[in-house]
């Protein structure tokens, strides 16, 4: 059986008797692992700073019944527990579909949870929704967890709050104004070996523009077979190291968190995201005591003090899939480089805050679909006219953050500055063509795009179309550094300058025009023109200048 082009694993109608839920204190993980290692004999891991800096942290009331999270535990919920317990939730009545969206490069099966229902009962409906909305479209929510395979947190906090999506579970009720696409790790290959990129040696999140990596290609499948409003990516951030040796003190809080941020995205999206989106959920997140913060991070070289917000170029999750014109918000709690101190909390953390995103898209689910539409005939209607942006860059400021006393757990307020992804430098600009022409043995470029879901149609006889070249000033090959200076791409990219040049193109039959009156035009534009890091070009999807022409007049025109 399959939806929509993506094999659907069976689904059997199995009685099962569901756990109670179960409510109380729990010890940071860390003791537990410490008070296992005492009752052998060994001698605890020692903690990365101080009791202090511990007691900042406690453990929440709530358990989540997942295997990574059990008493004694020292490992995380492994990818054959992980799937077998996707197949226990796919066995309910009336529960979720099991996805097979792809393979990673080991072979393991990517595998997601779809949640679309049933409707549940009208009393239970009634504490979390309004009134149901009466067109019958569900807005979709994809949730992705575990990316990156040493950030374990996302991954666990998925599986467990997929639980909470299954019949009788707290946010089923939800069910009745969205779909919910749970995928919880991305990265099999890293978790199994708790390592950040996949065991092909790239880093998964910045490879949804290029699709090179099988894992970043299922998670493409994802969208295209669902076409989801809201994208959600959950990661974990670095709470010591660096932190601890340029600035003497250790990561706060509890969630950093940010939307896209990229150019030529719709001001409407970006609004949505702050309004809809981000101010509810540090609400929520206030309401349990949690601390959160905009996303930033922080280069690895050894004299940099900036901080910088996540980035802005069309490269991770949150941005490409902003720029389909779906609110795409990143979450990331304190955990990388503590093991699994705190864990229970980090778990916690994600829940409140996918929790309150998919409320807010439940209670706002007819604004969402109007929302994309909007969106969508915004982008599709700029063919042919006004400017787009092919760079951009971050804008320099400073800014107050806290963070924590190694030593006494004491808040440190610091003025540090600040790489700001809120407002963009447009470094190069240019007048959107109509689209664009791609030879007809640049096949690889148009099946990328088409993994993307761009609607990309072949030319069935010769024409002559009214176009524009790029002609090189300038070429140089360079590595591909992310915002933390790593070069986590092996392969070098050609960066070229280019001027434009008219030019009146005869093209045989079997080449493929790629139209920009569509929705998903700007991730055409990103991908298309050559002179940035992340284009087709500088990456070997196309492998010359001339296997691809500015189109300023749609053929047949």
């Amino acid at each position: 059986m399959s939806r929509g082009g993506l094999p659907l694993l069976p689904n059997p109608s199995i009685d099962l008797v569901s756990r109670p839920r179960r409510l109380r204190w729990l010890l940071p993980a860390w003791c537990l692992g410490a008070a296992a290692a005492w009752a052998q004999g060994v001698a605890p891991p020692p903690l990365p700073y101080s009791a202090a800096v511990a007691a900042r942290f406690p453990a929440p009331a709530v358990r989540y019944d997942v295997p990574g999270l059990q008493e004694g535990r020292e490992q995380y919920t492994s990818n054959d527990e992980l799937a077998g317990a996707l197949r226990l939730l796919a066995a309910r009545e009336g529960g979720p579909h099991l996805v097979a969206a792809g393979r990673s490069h080991e072979g393991v099966t990517i595998e997601a949870l779809h949640f679309a229902g049933p409707a549940a009962p009208a009393d239970a409906r009634a504490a979390l929704l309004p009134a149901p909305a009466a067109s019958v479209a569900k807005p979709r929510v994809l949730l992705v967890g575990q990316q990156h395979g040493d950030e374990p947190a996302g991954a666990e906090a998925l599986l467990a709050l997929a639980s909470r999506l299954a019949p009788g579970g707290e946010l089923a009720p939800l069910l009745e104004r969205i779909e919910v696409v749970v995928l919880p790790r991305a990265n099999p290959d890293g978790a199994a070996v708790a390592q950040r990129v996949g065991r092909h040696g790239s880093d998964i999140n910045r490879d949804h523009l290029l699709l090179r990596t099988p894992e970043a290609r299922a998670v493409a499948a994802l969208v295209r077979q669902f076409d989801p409003v809201v994208v959600v990516d959950a990661h974990e951030h670095t709470v010591v190291g660096r932190y601890l040796e340029k600035f003497k003190a250790v990561q706060r809080n509890d969630l950093l968190l940010q939307y896209a941020t990229t150019a030529n995205l719709p001001r409407a999206l970006t609004e949505a995201s702050e309004k809809w989106f981000r101010q509810p959920l540090l609400a929520a997140l206030a309401r349990e005591g949690l601390t959160s913060e905009w996303y930033y991070t922080n280069a690895l070289v050894p004299d940099d003090l900036r901080l910088a917000m996540g980035g802005v170029q069309p490269d991770t999750a949150r941005n490409v899939y902003g720029l389909r014109n779906a609110v795409s918000i990143l979450l990331e709690t304190r955990g990388v480089g503590i093991g699994r101190l705190h864990l229970a909390r980090r778990v916690h953390t994600h829940v409140v805050a996918l929790g309150a995103i998919l409320a807010q898209a439940a209670a706002r689910a007819d604004e969402l679909l109007a929302l994309r539409a909007s969106a969508g005939a915004e982008v599709s209607g700029t063919a042919c006219r006004g400017e787009a942006v092919v760079l951009a860059a971050q804008t320099p400021t400073t800014r107050e953050v806290v963070m924590l006393d190694p030593e006494t757990g004491e808040d440190k307020p610091m003025s540090v500055p600040w790489m700001s992804s809120l407002e963009l430098r447009p470094l190069k600009a240019r007048a959107r063509p109509c689209g664009y022409w791609i030879a007809a043995e640049a096949d690889e470029a148009v099946q990328r795009l088409r993994s993307l879901g761009v609607r990309v149609s072949r030319l069935a006889e010769p024409q002559q179309l009214q176009a524009e070249a790029w002609v090189e000033i300038t070429s140089v090959e360079a590595t591909r550094p992310d915002v933390l200076g790593r070069v986590s791409e092996r392969q070098t990219a050609r960066l070229v300058q280019v001027s434009l040049a008219p030019q009146r193109l005869l093209v045989g039959a079997g080449g493929w025009y790629v139209p920009l009156d569509q929705p998903l035009a700007n991730l055409v534009l990103v991908a298309l023109e050559p002179d940035s890091p992340n284009s087709f070009f500088a990456n070997r999807l196309l492998p010359t200048l001339d296997s691809a022409a500015r189109v300023l007049a749609a053929p047949g025109r």
